[in-house]
């Protein structure tokens, strides 16, 4: 939807009736136009309608053959969207075997346009109401976790927006943070919420490979390109066609690498090692790195126009020692999940062993925090962890100029629930003080509806 009105695509090789559905729809919906297949399936992928009008006799089949599999196309990478095809008179069984395929409805040619009206707006308000259904069991899961990525946090909830924003479309998009911070669970939550969904998700640790081997890692190879490559084999790229590639630490790839990336993404098609001919992809690229790629640019180790064309939707992880609100909720997670998996009985943090957590330093992020937590599930006695588990090493306190302790004070025994709602206070109260007490502009700056406002100001009895 844009500006208010919803995006029709017409896909018709019929110039004339193309022209007049557009003449007839645009008063009320901005209308685009598509004459074959290939121009349809990429008005799908850059518009993301909210509606396409289907021909099923589409060229060069002009059975109902390309028809069918563009609609099975436009389901799969564009599931939002509904899709009406167009029939002739004795095309009922076409008609069928198309809304089996997925299609909303279908209409005859020729058309009644009060009929076909009435037909569009009934399937544009399932769409309305689809997607809002989505977007609040998305807020709903959301205040907490999303697609499994768990924060309560001002700057992770920017995460979550981004993420959601990002995950619409086919852009292009690198993650930015420290080692540790998470980079390839927003990879995995960005494909688990985009129209590739139902494709793979392949994640390639770059430098991890060999370098004399990352080439046919990434690209694959024929039968004979090197010693010992007795077969033929697919690459990592072939493998996420239809869905999403997730290229880690991409700073460390060499530049005959770098330009071969450059290649794919620019043009969806590159040369196996030793192959002939160019292999087309589908594939959406998501790249991360904890580097400084302005200043590998700089030094000549990072080509400039790569650079350019990963960085179209840079989102950046923040440091968990700038999240430190959230350290109380990931270590409860991580102490349930944990002992679950070892056959262990639950246990809980006291207050203070909790209030230690959060001043520590956490210099590795939610990698190390994780790490950490296992080995108290392993070594601590008892059910209750107490600051006597904890070992003496344990970096302590935070950075100067970093964020105050958000624990202090708390005494044993403290919950999850009771440090949650400690934490909601604080920020409400910190949120009502910048706007003067205003409730409604508090609310923005938290990013919550008037609504959620006043029932947490109720609540809490502020």
């Amino acid at each position: 939807m844009e500006n208010g009105r919803s995006k029709v695509l017409i896909v018709e090789d019929d110039r004339l009736l193309r022209e007049q559905l557009w003449w007839a729809l645009k008063a009320e919906y901005r209308v685009l136009q598509a004459g074959d297949r290939e121009e349809g399936l990429q008005s799908v992928r850059r518009e993301r309608p909210d509606l396409v009008l289907l021909d099923l006799h589409l060229p060069p089949d002009l059975g109902s053959k390309e028809g069918l599999q563009l609609l099975r196309e436009i389901r799969r990478h564009a599931p939002e969207s509904a899709v009406i095809v167009m029939t002739a008179d004795a095309d009922k069984e076409c008609a069928l075997r198309a809304i089996e395929a997925g299609a909303y409805d279908y209409f005859r040619k020729p058309f009644d346009l009060q009929e076909l009206g009435l037909i569009i707006r009934r399937a544009l308000e399932r769409v309305r109401m689809e997607k809002e259904n989505r977007l609040l069991r998305e807020r709903l899961s959301g205040e907490i976790s999303f697609h499994g990525i768990l924060g309560i946090s001002r700057e992770m909830r920017d995460v979550f927006e981004a993420v959601r924003r990002v995950a619409e479309c086919d852009a292009t998009v690198i993650l930015l943070g420290e080692s540790g911070t998470g980079k390839d669970m927003v990879a995995r939550a960005i494909h688990e919420a985009s129209p590739r969904r139902a494709g793979p998700f392949v994640a390639v640790q770059c430098s991890a490979i060999p370098e004399h081997l990352i080439e046919s890692e990434l690209f694959g190879h024929e039968k004979g390109a090197y010693t010992g490559a007795v077969d033929s084999r697919p690459g990592r790229f072939e493998m996420a066609s239809g869905g999403t590639l997730f290229l880690d630490e991409v700073g460390t790839m060499s530049p005959a690498i770098q330009a071969k990336l450059l290649r794919v993404l620019e043009q969806q098609e590159f040369l196996r090692l030793g192959g002939k001919t160019p292999v087309r992809v589908d594939v959406r690229v998501i790249t991360a790195t904890n580097e400084d790629l302005v200043a590998l640019m700089r030094d000549g180790r990072f080509r400039e126009d790569l650079y350019f064309r990963i960085h179209v939707f840079p989102i950046q992880l923040p440091p968990l020692r700038r999240r430190r609100e959230d350290i109380p909720l990931l270590a409860d997670h991580f102490l349930k999940a944990l002992c679950s998996a070892n056959g262990l009985p639950p246990k809980t943090l006291t207050g203070e062993a909790m209030a230690r957590l959060v001043e520590s330093a956490w210099r590795g992020n939610v990698r190390e925090l994780r790490n950490f937590i296992t080995t108290l599930v392993l070594t601590a006695d008892g059910d209750r962890i107490t600051p006597a588990d904890l070992p003496a090493g344990l970096a302590a306190g935070p950075a100067p100029g970093a964020e105050p302790d958000l624990l202090a004070g708390v005494g044993n025994g403290m919950s999850l629930p009771e440090a949650i709602a400690g934490f909601e206070v604080r920020l409400l109260r910190r949120a009502l003080d910048k706007a003067g007490g205003i409730k409604m502009d508090a609310a923005k700056l938290l990013g919550i509806d008037k609504n959620r406002m006043m029932y947490l100001c109720r609540k809490h009895q502020l």
